[in-house]
C-alpha cells in the first residue's frame, strides 16, 4: 500500500498545503482532535529534541504521540501512538481510510502519510502530540495546526536549498513559518542571519520568543552534567543520554520547551529522567553487538553511527571528534561515509578532516541517488584526508579490521544509517 500511495503524485516533494487541507477536510479534520501539539522545525536537532521531550513526558507518566521522519528501517518508526510504534493493523487501516478519502487525487506520499498519522493520533487519548516538520515549515504538511501549545526551531543551516531557498535567511524564513500568534516559540542556537530572520517573523506573527543565548543557554560541566541558565536562574541536570557535545543545547531546548508547555505534571524529576534516558537511533549511536559491527567491537574498536549529512552536522560531529582526540590523542578516528546527491560533501567533511585519521567512502542504498564512492573519496583527498572508495559498508569494516583499533564513525546519510541498522539485525531493532 505504501508503494501505491507514493505513486499518487509524480514528485516526491512538492511543498503546498492545499492538498493535505483538502484531504483532512474529507477525513473530518482529525488534526483538530489532537492532544496539545509541540511543533518542531529546524535543520539539525529536530529529532533529538523530540526524543528528549518524549522521554520527559513518559517519565512523568504522560502519554505522548510522536510523528518524525524519515524512518531508518521500517516506516512504522515515523508514527508513535501513545508511546508505541504504530501497529501493522492500525497503519493499514488509517492508510486505507486516507486513500479512500483522497479518491485518487494528486497528493504527495508525505502528505497522505501525515494525514494518516493525524488520524491515528485522533483516535487514541494522549497528553501531548510531538510533531516534527518534514521539510521547511511554512508549507510543510505538518503546518496545519492552527494553535499549537509550543513551537520550537532548532539550529537552521543550509540544506535542501533547491526547495527552501539559496540563502540562510530564506531558509530561516521558511522554518519560521510555523510560528503562531501568542504561541511561545523556543529557539535553539542560531547563526546571526537566521536569528534575525526568525525574530522578524516572530514579531510579525506576534509570537513570544524564548531564544538560546539570550533567554537561556547551556554548558557542559567537567563531569559531563548539563548546566542550564534560564532567566538568571542556574539549574544542573544529568548528562544528556544522546552522545555528542551538540546534545547539551538540544537537551536544553527540550527542557525549556517542556517548561513552556506548562503542565504541572512535568516535575523536575521527570525532566531529569527524560534528559538522562532519551533514545534516538543513528544520533551518535554506539554499535557493537550487531552482525556488521560485532567483529570490530571484539577487536577493540568503538563503532558509532550518525545520520548527520550537512555542514552544520559536520561541525557538530567535529566537536565530538575533537573531544575524543583530547581524551585519547593517540587513538585513531576512522570515518565511513556515504552521501546522497544534492548534499554538500565538502562542507560536511571539511570540519571532520581536521580530526579524522582516514575515511572509507561507500555507496548509499541503491534506491537513493548517491554520490559515487570514488567521487566522494576524491573530495576527501582534496581536504587532506586519506580516502579509500569501497563497494559497501561490509567491505569497509573488513578493511578497517586490519587497522589499529580506534573510533569508527559511520555518517553522511540517514539512508546509509538505516541500511547499517537493518544489516545489524535484531539487536539494532527500533522499538
Amino acid at each position: 500500500m505504501l508503494k501505491r500511495l507514493a505513486a499518487l503524485h509524480p514528485r516526491t516533494i512538492d511543498l503546498s498545503l492545499g492538498r493535505i487541507e483538502r484531504l483532512l477536510a474529507a477525513l473530518g479534520h482529525p488534526e483538530r482532535a489532537l492532544p496539545p501539539v509541540i511543533h518542531v522545525a529546524g535543520t539539525n536537532g529536530k529529532g533529538s529534541v523530540v526524543a528528549y521531550l518524549r522521554a520527559m513526558f513518559e517519565a512523568a507518566g504522560l502519554r505522548a504521540h510522536a510523528y518524525t521522519s524519515p524512518h531508518l528501517v521500517r516506516f512504522h518508526e515515523r508514527i508513535r501512538v501513545a508511546g508505541r510504534l504504530i501497529s501493522e493493523r492500525t497503519l493499514a487501516d488509517v492508510l486505507r481510510t486516507c486513500e479512500d478519502a483522497n479518491t485518487g487525487a494528486p497528493i504527495t506520499f508525505f502528505e497522505i502519510t501525515t494525514a494518516a498519522a493525524f488520524l491515528a493520533f485522533s483516535r487514541v487519548p494522549a497528553e501531548v502530540t510531538l510533531l516534527e516538520v518534514g521539510l521547511g515549515g511554512r508549507l510543510d504538511a505538518t503546518n496545519v495546526i492552527a494553535r499549537p501549545a509550543v513551537t520550537v526551531i532548532t539550529p537552521v543551516s543550509l540544506d535542501h536549498q533547491h526547495f527552501l531557498g539559496r540563502t540562510l535567511a530564506a531558509i530561516a524564513a521558511e522554518k519560521a513559518g510555523i510560528l503562531k500568534p501568542g504561541v511561545p516559540a523556543v529557539i535553539g542556537p542560531q547563526h546571526a542571519v537566521a536569528a534575525r530572520e526568525i525574530a522578524e517573523a516572530a514579531r510579525k506573527a506576534q509570537a513570544p520568543l524564548i531564544g538560546y543565548g539570550g533567554d537561556f543557554r547551556a554548558r557542559r560541566t567537567e563531569d559531563g552534567r548539563l548546566v542550564l541558565m534560564e532567566k538568571g536562574k542556574r539549574s544542573t541536570w544529568p548528562a544528556p543520554a544522546l552522545p555528542g557535545e551538540h546534545q547539551y543545547a538540544n537537551a536544553a531546548v527540550a527542557l525549556v520547551a517542556a517548561w513552556a508547555f506548562a503542565d504541572p505534571r512535568l516535575h523536575p524529576d521527570a525532566l531529569a529522567r527524560g534528559v538522562a534516558g532519551a533514545e534516538w537511533p543513528a544520533r551518535l549511536q554506539r554499535l557493537g553487538d550487531g552482525r556488521r559491527s560485532r567483529a570490530l567491537a571484539r577487536r577493540g574498536f568503538k563503532v558509532w553511527l550518525d545520520g548527520g549529512h550537512n555542514p552544520h552536522a559536520g561541525r557538530a560531529l567535529a566537536r565530538t571528534l575533537a573531544r575524543w582526540r583530547e581524551v585519547a590523542p593517540r587513538t585513531p578516528v576512522y570515518l565511513v561515509c556515504g552521501m546522497v546527491q544534492g548534499k554538500d560533501p565538502r562542507g560536511f567533511l571539511a570540519p571532520l578532516a581536521r580530526h579524522a585519521t582516514a575515511v572509507w567512502t561507500v555507496p548509499v542504498p541503491e534506491e537513493h541517488a548517491g554520490i559515487p564512492a570514488v567521487e566522494l573519496a576524491g573530495i576527501a583527498r582534496t581536504l587532506g584526508l586519506p580516502a579509500t572508495a569501497m563497494g559497501s559498508i561490509g567491505q569497509a569494516f573488513a578493511t578497517l579490521g586490519r587497522r589499529r583499533p580506534g573510533h569508527v564513525l559511520v555518517a553522511g546519510s540517514l539512508y546509509l544509517a538505516g541500511a547499517l541498522l537493518a544489516a545489524e539485525g535484531p539487536t539494532a531493532r527500533i522499538r
